[in-house]
């Protein structure tokens, strides 16, 4: 798949692993991974490019939301893609990934609190969210670096932010950004649970005007060799350079 969204793109998606069973692809921030009706105008569609690029057939197997960059992984076939959904369903996966929020978060915790789903839909919408099922929802986190920038975003003199590592126990709609919204420390970047001024920070003064949150890496056994992979992808872009400019590393 080519035209100008795609050319004038700052990243391209990237494959990372491939044999005759599934492929591991990096996402770009901005792409969404199939067609989707709540975003019919987008033409960056991750699934037709990795086809086009493959020249096979690929199967979903999970889905990275449209603003969230990272390691994404296909099936070549029906069964590959179920068994797969069963592992990334199961606690035989590990799903780890980067977010910068607001403020100094705890050093570690794990965030068990139910969510509802989330409306994406006119008709959803009308239901009252209390008469909404509650699903239960898991996260576990770390901090691995602060800073502390000399600039009046909010109420105080100076603005601190965090980079944290996020493990994925289950795997809601909009988890990350809901869990961290619930605990106070919402990501930078999200304008639907996020801060604004935060987020306009972000954009203007420091030129990365986007959701700080990456799917750095997805460890699975493979479902036909069961061999262990460890699947990686690093920040790019704007994501990366804020590291940089912080000192924050990436973890072991």
């Amino acid at each position: 798949m080519t035209g100008p969204d795609t050319i004038n793109s700052p990243e391209s998606p990237e494959l990372i692993f491939e044999d005759e069973h599934l492929i591991a692809a990096y996402k770009p921030e901005g792409w969404l991974v199939h067609r989707s009706d709540i975003d019919r105008h987008e033409t960056r569609i991750l699934l037709q490019y990795l086809r086009d690029l493959t020249g096979c057939h690929l199967f979903p197997v999970h889905r990275l939301d449209k603003p969230t960059s990272g390691v994404i992984v296909f099936a070549k076939s029906s069964e590959v893609a179920a068994a797969l959904q069963a592992q990334l369903d199961s606690e035989t996966s590990t799903k780890q990934y980067l977010a910068v929020c607001r403020g100094y978060c705890p050093e570690q915790g794990v965030i068990d609190h139910p969510l509802p789903p989330v409306a994406d839909f006119k008709h959803q919408r009308k239901r009252p969210k209390s008469e909404l099922p509650r699903q239960d929802a898991i996260t576990r986190f770390r901090r691995l670096a602060t800073v502390e920038l000399p600039f009046e975003v909010d109420r105080y003199p100076c603005s601190r932010y965090s980079l944290v590592e996020v493990e994925l126990i289950t795997g809601r709609r909009h988890q990350i950004r809901r869990h961290f919204k619930h605990i106070h420390h919402p990501l930078i970047g999200c304008p639907k649970y996020g801060k604004s001024s935060h987020n306009r920070f972000f954009a203007e003064q420091l030129q990365c005007a986007r959701l700080l949150l990456h799917a750095y890496r997805l460890r699975i056994q493979h479902p036909v060799t069961t061999a262990p992979l460890d699947l990686r992808a690093n920040p790019r872009g704007c994501f990366h350079t804020l590291m940089q400019e912080f000192g924050w590393s990436l973890p072991d």
